[in-house]
């Protein structure tokens, strides 16, 4: 699979930055986000490494997961 431009890559990079923070700041495992977020720990874990392209429904999860909205999110 061909890799994403490098914007493109950054903006998913800074997307899983931004849940890594949030994650931590809650005193939060990737597993503890995951279970409430109702994703699997792999999952979080990958969007947190800017590996994924995250769907909208997904980050509407996350974003509830960790109490804030999905902008804040983005």
């Amino acid at each position: 699979m061909p890799q994403p431009p490098d914007d493109e890559r950054r903006a998913l990079s800074a997307f899983g930055t931004r849940v890594r923070e949030l994650r931590r700041e809650l005193g939060l495992s990737q597993e503890d986000l995951a279970d409430r977020a109702n994703l699997h720990r792999t999952y979080v874990g990958s969007i947190e490494r800017g590996e994924r392209n995250v769907a909208l429904l997904n980050i509407h999860r996350l974003a509830r997961a960790l109490g804030v909205t999905a902008r804040d999110l983005l």
